[in-house]
């Protein structure tokens, strides 16, 4: 298992920018896929963008291409989404994930190929 907790979230206004982060502690993450979740309210959980252990392959939803990047720093155990560009439709709890026992170059979508899971840090919008 590894333990997760994001950072960086908060109120920010439209057009704007944040970085949150997901410290990863116990089973070192290098041996992990990570992803990013959000979670609106009275909405299902969605993907957002994932990073393969390797750091060299990444994938986005939709509404996430060409405003945010996924970064990791193996180093560092630790997982960046630098947002740009924020709109109130990015309103919502970010989830970090890890997915342990990932193939090196694999990125992953859905939230059951995840195992691990933080407790969320919330980003808001403001028109």
């Amino acid at each position: 298992q590894v333990q997760l907790l994001e950072s960086g979230g908060g109120l920010v206004q439209a057009g704007g920018s944040l970085r949150l982060s997901c410290a990863a502690s116990g089973r070192t993450s290098t041996t992990c896929a990570m992803g990013w979740f959000h979670q609106a309210p009275g909405k299902e959980r969605e993907f957002v963008a994932a990073i393969s252990r390797s750091g060299d392959r990444t994938d986005y939803a939709d509404s996430a291409k060409g405003r945010f990047t996924i970064s990791r720093d193996n180093a560092k155990n630790t997982v960046y989404l630098q947002m740009s560009n924020l709109n109130p439709e990015d309103t919502a709890v970010y989830y970090c994930a890890a997915a342990t026992l990932s193939a090196y170059y694999s990125v992953y979508r859905t939230d059951s190929q995840y195992d691990s899971w933080g407790q969320g840090t919330q980003v808001t919008v403001s028109a």
